[in-house]
């Protein structure tokens, strides 16, 4: 918690010209110096008559002592520079505009508090003034007495000692001793009348310096009267432009808007561009293959060449050959004309011989010549496969100079991305920490068929620009009683409406932040309802499952950005002040369930809180969670093992304070970050009246319990509207369990429950003006858990 005085100016000339400062302290030395001139009965009224005026000045200097440290001063000339500043930030610079506009609210608010704070000390010190002053006349008028009465008195013994004078003369010529003793106490008694005379001056000349500061006072008061008519006009001034800066905020939010609206855009554009990148490395894969087949389709023709000019050279050698038998055979022939010695016969076989030849011949050019034709078309084939291996490869790298363009450009996207994500964090956070730490929502349930019936309706709402939304007005006995809250839901609003306004709030839970969100009300106001409602009716979800929902499908979305997660969940309740696991396996049914299973487990639930602001409770069962459907079973073992009761206020009424905690572990396996969310939903059991629930029995003590710890509950939330210097925490379980939600860095949201029977109307009242103390809180600023994760370390988010 922040120091009390962390944010306290020095004093500034106004607050040194206070009541107390124009007393010197040398006349409360003259005050102290009369005091002891005096015999001891002038000493005693006089200290009586100036002891009232001096407590009084020494209360006032301590006041404005105290004032001038927790007060921040400002001067006209720097009220004017913070309403003239304008903001310095480029025209897009959104975050500079937060920062600046957060800043200049901040100042606004101080000043705005020190006009207040000076109205107030004004009003104060006029009041002082004028008791003062009708202290100090009363004082002069008992003085103006004493003196009289003290006058009559030395008079009286004025007299005594004349008359004992004469009586000594008298007897003076009897004894010598008796006169000497005479004229002792005659100059004894002569002394103590000159010091009686002094002490009647010195009282008079204060009774006139006293008339001086009573009419000094008067004049004070007068210029207090003129300070005060122009602060309230500083005051006015200040509330216009601070509504000029709440019109300001409305137009960056409207900016922000445009901003989700490009981000998602920019979203579609980038899967856009990834299933493109797909499409082409499925046009580069198809590619690929027919070039492989093309060059096999190369390697096959190639050696089918090699086989057909194998062939023809055989050929070839064949015809020479063949050319060289006929030519020998021409030779024979030659021969046998030349000799007459052969036959016709040998003559003709040889003719027939020469012809056969010839036709082989003939037949073995044609050969040839198709082998020659086949040769050619091969080669215009090779050719073909050579230009369109140079054609794919030309194209392989046209696709791949683009694909490399489109992978720059996504990871370019994917940077922007991310950025854009960091921004919306961190303007998401500084719009709650706008808001504020404790924000509370206040939800009217309808009315039933049960509830009472009444002339006219208990609860109403505003219809006014301000309050609209936030405002509510409860009426008892014609009385009307306003409230306002940062958000208000009348009875027609649905679960879906209430969890909207909720949404970004739990979505801080994935970005690192405690998120803390309890239900407060009255037995029978719809806190179960609000919280779990019914998950078996998709329109009656509660926050509860609305919210895991949301975290799951969030954590999903940003598996494309390179986050994962790891979820662990708990769930236990504080019944009659003792810790119940409620996903314990140790469960049993009987008259005290708290006591069957600590004696059947042996467990001791202890909480403790670490040094960064965390909760553990020992012996509590964690499960590791990764879907919907593992939390939904969760919950439904969690709602048959709450303890409920009948009551006449309520048929099933939670005896207990149930709390359900999911602790988010997140790492970015690209940009090595890791962050620890916890989100912590809580339904508290309800407050109600001994005479009005007729509780008997255990009813009568678990709502002595149930009670007891709402009321530490509010003496926590009291001390903390009055920023103490000890909160107490530790009266309670269930305080000392909330105790980093309410008064550490968590991000808090209470409901407050109502309910419109008008028999509830004074519990309602009750509730709501707790709910008004909580919303004056203020606790530290939320921090959010990120570190950047070593090289070596790994996470297992299966």
């Amino acid at each position: 918690m922040a120091s009390r005085n962390q944010n306290r100016p020095p004093r500034s000339p106004s607050t040194r010209k206070e009541i107390g400062d124009e007393n010197p302290l040398d006349k409360r030395r003259r005050l102290g110096a009369l005091g002891r001139g005096v015999g001891p009965t002038a000493t005693g009224r006089t200290r009586r008559a100036f002891s009232a005026v001096n407590n009084l000045q020494d209360a006032t200097t301590a006041a404005n002592a105290e004032n001038a440290e927790e007060c921040h001063e400002f001067t006209k000339e720097e009220v004017e520079a913070i309403l003239n500043e304008r903001p310095k930030a480029k025209k897009f610079d959104l975050k500079a505009k937060y920062e600046h506009a957060a800043e200049h609210n901040k100042r606004l608010k101080l000043c705005v508090k020190w006009f207040q704070q000076c109205d107030e000390n004004h009003v104060l010190d006029k009041e002082k003034l004028k008791n003062s002053l009708e202290s100090a006349e009363k004082k002069c008028i008992d003085t103006e007495l004493e003196k009289k009465n003290k006058e009559e008195e030395l008079n009286a013994v004025i007299s005594e000692l004349r008359d004992s004078n004469a009586s000594l003369q008298e007897k003076l010529s009897k004894e010598v001793s008796e006169k000497l003793d005479a004229i002792n106490r005659h100059k004894s008694e002569i002394e103590a009348r000159v010091t009686a005379e002094k002490s009647v001056a010195s009282l008079t000349e204060d009774l006139q310096k006293a008339q001086q500061d009573i009419a000094a006072a008067n004049e004070r008061a007068a210029s207090l009267d003129n300070t005060h008519k122009r602060l309230q006009e500083y005051i006015l001034s200040l509330q216009q432009y601070n509504s000029k800066l709440i019109t300001d905020l409305e137009t960056v939010r409207e900016s922000l808007k445009r901003v989700e609206k490009e981000k998602l855009t920019i979203v579609e554009n980038l899967s856009s561009l990834r299933g493109h990148c797909s499409s082409l490395q499925e046009q580069l894969t198809l590619s690929r293959a027919s070039q492989d087949d093309a060059v096999n389709q190369k390697e096959t023709l190639v050696n089918e060449v090699k086989c057909l000019r194998g062939e023809l050279q055989q050929v070839r050698d064949d015809r020479e050959h063949q050319v060289s038998k006929v030519q020998a055979l021409s030779a024979e022939i030659v021969k046998f004309k030349e000799s007459t010695g052969r036959s016709f016969a040998e003559l003709d076989n040889l003719t027939m011989k020469s012809k056969s030849l010839e036709e082989t011949c003939s037949s073995q050019r044609e050969q040839l010549r198709i082998l020659e034709l086949q040769l050619a078309a091969a080669n215009e084939k090779l050719k073909r496969a050579d230009l369109s291996a140079s054609e794919t490869r030309v194209e392989y790298l046209e696709q791949k100079r683009t694909i490399q363009e489109l992978q720059d450009r996504l990871a370019d996207m994917e940077h922007k991305l991310i950025e854009g994500e960091n921004l919306r964090k961190k303007l998401h956070n500084t719009i709650l920490e706008l808001k504020g730490n404790i924000r509370v929502f206040c939800r009217v349930r309808p009315l039933l068929p049960d509830d009472g019936v009444a002339e006219g309706a208990v609860v109403s709402y505003p219809t006014s620009t301000e309050s609209l939304g936030r405002g509510i007005d409860l009426i008892q006995n014609g009385q009307k009683y306003p409230f306002t809250f940062d958000k208000v839901f009348n009875p027609e609003a649905s679960q879906q409406d209430v969890f909207v306004e909720i949404s970004q709030l739990v979505q801080s839970a994935l970005d690192g932040y405690k998120v803390c969100i309890f239900a407060y009300g009255q037995t029978g106001s719809g806190k179960t309802y609000t919280m779990m409602g019914r998950p078996e009716a998709q329109e009656q979800k509660g926050l509860i499952p609305r919210s895991l929902e949301q975290i799951f499908q969030s954590s999903q979305s940003l598996q494309a950005q390179g986050w994962k997660y790891k979820m662990l969940a708990s769930m236990l309740e504080i019944y009659n002040e003792t810790i119940r696991d409620l996903l314990s396996t140790n469960r049993s049914i009987g008259s005290d369930p708290t006591r069957a299973e600590s004696a059947v487990s042996g467990k001791q639930y202890t909480i403790k809180h670490d040094a960064n602001g965390n909760t553990h409770v020992s012996d509590l069962t964690i499960v590791d969670v990764s879907t919907i459907t593992e939390i939904s079973s969760l919950l439904r073992q969690a709602a048959q093992s709450r303890s409920v009761g009948r009551t006449q206020m309520n048929e099933q009424s939670s005896r207990s304070h149930m709390v359900f905690t999911l602790r988010i572990l997140g790492i970015n396996e690209g940009t090595e970050q890791q962050v620890q969310g916890v989100l912590n939903l809580i339904d508290l059991a309800g407050s109600e009246r001994l005479s009005k629930s007729g509780a008997t029995g255990d009813r009568l003590k678990e709502t002595q319990a149930i009670n007891k710890s709402l009321s530490s509950l509010s003496d926590v939330i009291f001390a903390l509207a009055k920023k103490e210097d000890h909160v107490p925490f530790r009266n309670s379980k269930l305080t000392y369990l909330l105790q980093p939600c309410l008064g550490g860095d968590s991000k808090t949201l209470m409901f407050v429950n109502v309910s419109p029977d008008p028999s509830s109307v004074g519990e309602s009242l009750c509730s709501l003006r707790f709910a008004a103390r909580v919303n004056a809180c203020e606790i530290g600023v939320p921090r959010r858990q990120m570190t950047l994760r070593a090289a070596d370390s790994r996470l297992s988010c299966g």
